[in-house]
């Protein structure tokens, strides 16, 4: 229960830090540096969730559940760092000529994300990894769309 509480403290502090980061920006490859370590942590904890969903290793329901809580929180910091003048990096200029595209992947993803978290929480496998494949292909979506190529 501590553990729940703390983790529900530290991802309203993280929200509550993320939601005016866009004004904190001072230089556009803050946002660029920022954005890219919000993704790479995301994708740390979606790919630590991959041997699961693969059956390559046991189901852990709360180790699942306590990741997809991280999850959750991680997946609404990127978007602060993608405003007016912040294009560049691995981002294609799409991300800004199509607003509305970027925006609806983005809504897309995030309900993925609140489908795998009500999953995980439900501490059914069958569950877990319909919405663990769903979360893939939003972000593959968005990837293939606004993503350069490496």
């Amino acid at each position: 229960m501590k553990k729940r509480i703390l983790i529900t403290a530290i991802s309203a502090v993280m929200v509550a830090v993320a939601t005016p980061a866009s004004a904190q920006f001072a230089k556009p490859e803050q946002a660029i540096s920022y954005r890219q370590a919000s993704m790479a942590l995301i994708g740390s904890h979606f790919g630590r969730m991959a041997p699961v969903a693969k059956k390559e290793v046991p189901f852990d329901a709360a180790a699942i559940a306590a990741n997809v809580e991280v999850l959750s929180v991680l997946a609404q910091l990127p978007w602060a760092a993608f405003g007016a003048g912040t294009e560049g990096g691995d981002t294609k200029p799409e991300a800004w000529s199509d607003a509305a595209g970027f925006k609806k992947d983005q809504d897309d993803f995030l309900g993925a994300i609140e489908k795998l978290q009500v999953a995980s929480k439900s501490g059914d496998f069958d569950a877990f990894r319909v919405a663990f494949g769903n979360v893939g292909k939003s972000c593959k979506t968005c990837h293939d769309a606004y993503r350069k190529e490496k």
